[in-house]
């Protein structure tokens, strides 16, 4: 099979001329504005509304539209808008994956507009060949704006300055038949009786000012993005306005009402002799539309595949033609597609709520940049966020006045878009407003809080979890999630011992492979590397210092280690993290083999006069409510010396779990003479999953003698948690209820 010959050096593609501001922004906008809506709907307006209605109307929808101008206006100003237009402002400030979710439907928005501007030409062809077969001539239609954008945006947007001169006479000759009427007064001051309401009529006439995206959609071609975005749109937008306006009052101070509903061809009425005239302004105004869409549609594309949302190799180009090049034959080929389903009346409200939803994101983009006060919001046009908000929040509200149903279509579509793209995990090489707006979302959230009182029903556990290796201590890790359980914050830490110049420029690299192994683990949680140069005053270091403003780590968690002076410096550790209010946990955990047939066992060891007991149930209770933990069975055990002491502690027990609300069972033993008591908990736990137990103060030079009395526990049993509760609400973690606070408090100073 023989090689065609690669495109020969001498004869390069031209390199497309780039556009400025009235021709690249300001003349396609215009020109989608004025369209068929101006010539044949204005007047039907009008009639069922009154003047001041109609009005009313230009001036809502036109308010919309400006915000949104604004918007851009404020985006553009800011940013160096690359190819793509909207969807490049979108996916810079949102992120790619919902730069898809807008970017996909708009372009099949944009795509299929060429078709439904197609039709509109073909159906004005009737006023002179009532006969006119509508599918060819639109085909015909589609295939000329294609071969004419195929020549390159700036020829295309030069054959538009025509239609304008165009659309200007075919204005004049509206005033000149207005004025030979001779009205003395409003003839349709008033609406139709029958007219279907102010908002029906309001959906009709707001796709007319939808138009301002044809020249953003532009942005690659344009010679200064910067500053033709934001003077082209907003001139487009006023234009548009006054020339709806005038229209508007020209025809409600000359027709009546109901002549106005019933003639949607008023226009041509009024001109009478003249009326030819208005024909060049009409088709050139849809036919103007229709290159709008067919030069922003591959654009966008473009930048899709740039991006990578779409394969590569449809952004290919192809020989001669000036800008995208396969992206302009699957335009065409869309558009076509569509022509060939023949009525689109059943899908134009849903392209109709792309294009709002488009430029509702647009006006959120502008708005939350503002409010959030990103220090990297520096636009030279600024817009109030109230604005921008407002905008945003009127083209959702229209898009349901339009069309719920098409509302909800829209919805879906772009809510499977990004769902995939979220599923592909694209990685975007660009920062967005999201982390911003989350961080003003996380310092307004911090500030208030500070101003909370501190209540132990409001108490969270907080982990900092010193997990060192954390593929080798992948069930300490998991332990660490279950207590969280999603109520708390997991952090952690591979504290590396040694030389902090010789560590520093590994620790970025090692703090991004802990994140990839924890998220490999499914467990949420925040990687931290810190290098220190001693353990003991290291730890100390990093749990004083970790977490921010009301939600820092309140309670620290280490791995057991078979090293007894290892063991002896995690007490010391613990003891300094007690004299600071911290709370902390010594972890010894045994693979566990959760799918049993048998039911989990979690037991709770209730020693006596350390204040442990209230922590070490409530996290036998937050164990218990993993999915792995649901229907563990919680024992809460204890050991009396004398049978007064029996009786006693079983009445606190059963007192606790009343008031506490937990499903737990409690088991009160009296304690054999001869029988040690490591020796008793370690043969009534053997059958338990997980057993908790409290850790008591050990004073200064204790710490290896302590360390040796801990590894007698472990030796015989499952996992252990030992528990050294030391933070200002120890005694009140169970969040008991008013009937028997008094009496559950001095429960708490009775816990071990």
């Amino acid at each position: 099979m023989s090689r065609s010959p690669s495109p020969s050096p001498r004869r390069p593609v031209p390199r497309p001329e780039k556009l400025g501001t009235f021709l690249g922004v300001f003349t396609p906008s215009i020109l989608t504005i004025l369209g068929v809506i101006l010539y044949l709907r204005t007047g039907w307006v009008v009639g069922n509304l009154g003047l001041g209605g109609a009005i009313l109307v230009v001036v809502i929808a036109n308010a919309v539209t400006l915000a949104t101008a604004l918007s851009v206006a404020a985006v553009a100003t800011n940013m160096r808008v690359g190819a793509g237009g909207a969807y490049y402002i979108i996916s810079r400030s949102l992120g790619v994956e919902v730069g898809a979710a807008i970017g996909i439907p708009l372009f099949l928005a944009q795509a299929f507009s060429v078709t439904l501007y197609a039709f509109g030409l073909a159906e004005s062809l009737r006023l002179i060949w009532p006969e006119v077969p509508l599918r060819p001539v639109a085909a015909a239609t589609v295939l000329a704006v294609a071969l004419l954008a195929a020549r390159g945006a700036d020829v295309a947007l030069r054959l538009q300055l025509p239609i304008m001169a165009g659309i200007a006479v075919s204005l004049v000759v509206l005033v000149v038949g207005v004025l030979e009427t001779n009205p003395t007064t409003v003839r349709a001051a008033v609406g139709v009786a029958d007219s279907p309401g102010f908002w029906p009529v309001f959906a009709v006439f707001f796709p007319a000012v939808t138009g301002i995206m044809a020249g953003v959609s532009l942005s690659g071609d344009l010679r200064r993005p910067e500053r033709a975005i934001p003077w082209g749109t907003i001139g487009a937008v006023l234009v548009g306005f006054v020339i709806y306006l005038g229209a508007v009052v020209a025809l409600g101070w000359a027709v009546d009402p109901t002549t106005l509903v019933a003639d949607h061809l008023i226009w041509f009425t009024l001109a009478g002799g003249l009326s030819f005239l208005i024909f060049p302004g009409l088709w050139g105004a849809i036919f103007s539309s229709a290159v709008g869409s067919v030069l922003g549609a591959p654009r966008t594309l473009e930048a899709m595949v740039d991006d990578r949302v779409l394969p590569r190799f449809l952004g290919r180009r192809i020989g001669g033609i000036r800008g995208p090049g396969i992206p302009l034959v699957v335009s065409l080929a869309v558009a076509l597609g569509a022509v060939a389903l023949g009525d689109l009346n059943a899908v134009a409200p849903a392209l109709t709520m792309f294009f709002l939803t488009t430029y509702g994101m647009v006006n959120l983009v502008a708005g939350v940049e503002r409010l959030t006060g990103d220090p990297s919001f520096r636009p030279t046009l600024r817009v109030p966020w109230w604005v921008s908000l407002a905008g945003a929040f009127a083209c959702f509200w229209v898009m349901f006045l339009i069309s719920p149903v098409a509302l909800f279509v829209a919805v879906v579509v772009e809510v499977g878009v990004y769902l995939v793209m979220r599923r592909r995990a694209l990685a975007a090489p660009w920062g967005d407003l999201r982390r911003g707006a989350l961080m003003a979302l996380v310092r307004s959230t911090v500030l208030q809080l500070r101003r909370l009182p501190h209540d132990p029903r409001n108490w969270r556990p907080n982990i900092l979890l010193f997990a060192g290796d954390v593929r080798r201590r992948a069930p300490l890790v998991r332990l660490a999630s279950w207590l969280v359980h999603d109520r708390g914050i997991l952090t952690v830490v591979d504290l590396r011992v040694g030389d902090l110049q010789t560590l520093a420029p590994k620790v970025h690299a090692i703090e991004r492979e802990l994140d990839r192994t924890l998220e490999e683990m499914g467990v949420v949680a925040f990687g931290e590397v810190d290098v220190v140069e001693d353990f003991v005053r290291g730890a100390v270091a990093v749990a004083q210092a970790n977490g921010i403003a009301g939600i820092e780590s309140n309670t620290v968690m280490f791995g057991w280690s078979d090293k007894e002076e290892r063991r002896a410096n995690v007490l010391r550790v613990i003891e300094q993290l007690a004299a600071l209010g911290i709370s902390s946990v010594i972890c010894h955990p045994q693979p566990l083999e959760v799918a049993r047939r048998r039911r989990l066992r979690i037991d709770v060891w209730w020693g006596g006069l350390q204040n442990n007991g209230d922590m070490l149930v409530l996290f036998a209770h937050l164990i218990s409510l993993n999915p792995e933990w649901r229907d563990a069975r919680i024992d809460i055990k204890s050991v009396a010396t004398s049978p007064m002491m029996l009786e006693r502690n079983r009445l606190l027990l059963d007192r606790l779990i009343r008031s506490a609300r937990i499903r737990a069972e409690t088991d009160v033993m009296a304690r054999p003479d001869d029988v040690p008591i490591a020796s008793l908990i370690c043969s009534e736990s053997a059958d338990a999953d997980i057993v908790l137990m409290g850790l008591r103060a050990v004073a200064p030079g204790e710490e290896a003698a302590y360390a040796r009395r801990l590894a007698e526990f472990v030796e015989d049993l499952p996992t252990v948690l030992f528990v050294r509760s030391a933070g200002e609400f120890r005694g009140r973690l169970l969040g008991n209820g008013a009937d028997d606070t008094d009496g559950v408090a001095r429960i708490g100073e009775q816990a071990g």
